[in-house]
Parts: C-alpha cells; structure tokens; sequence
C-alpha cells in the first residue's frame, strides 16, 4: 500500500524502478548530451555526432539504448533515420536539470570573479 505524505501518494515500486531505470541512462553525460541536443530538435545520427563531438559508432550505440527505453524515437526518412524525444516531460526534466545546473555554474563563476576583483 502506498503511503500518503503531504497529499502526494508513493509511486508503486514498480514505477520507481522504471524511473530509477530512465535516470539511470540519462546518468552518462554521452546520453544526457545526446537527449538534451535532442530536446532542441530532431536529428539524424550523423548530425547528432557532430553537434555531441561522439564518434557514429558510439553516438548510434547510445541511440539505441535511449531508444529501448522508450526516451527516444526515430522514423525513416529517405534513407536516414531521424531520432527525436516525443515525451514532453522527458524534454523538460532535462531542460530543467540542466538549466538550473548551469545557471548555477554561471552564479558561482561570477561570484568567484567578484571574489578575485575584491581581493586585488
């Protein structure tokens, strides 16, 4: 039974393992680059590697992890596969997690150069 805590009831174990599942895969910065360039828009391997600076072997390889998961799609277009995120929640955990993360690499860097300007 799922215990209630501040109006929010527990997720059952088994939607905690699905997630513990999903974040597990966005925890290699190679996937979570691929993701996040995907969120952006849709693209096909080649472009992908590009933009990710991945080799094509290990860019497709992640591709279809991310794709088995479910966190990724593709379709066929004319010879090329095009990869995308179809979940909206997936593109917004990772446009939230990574824009406060470097929003906060950008205050503690400004903050350290104020540091160093006060000190001499």
């Amino acid at each position: 039974m799922a215990a209630d805590s501040g109006g929010f009831e527990d997720p059952s174990a088994e939607v905690l393992t699905e997630a513990a599942a999903a974040f597990g895969l966005l925890a290699s910065s190679a996937r979570l680059h691929i993701v996040w360039a995907l969120a952006q828009g849709e693209s096909d391997v080649t472009h992908l590697a590009d933009r990710v600076g991945g080799a094509l072997p290990a860019v497709s390889q992640h591709l279809a992890k991310l794709k088995l998961a479910g966190l990724v799609r593709s379709r066929r277009e004319g010879r090329r596969q095009i990869y995308f995120v179809d979940d909206p929640d997936v593109v917004t955990v990772v446009r939230v997690m990574v824009g406060q993360l470097a929003a906060r690499a950008e205050g503690a860097s400004t903050s350290v150069r104020r540091l160093r300007r006060a000190g001499g």
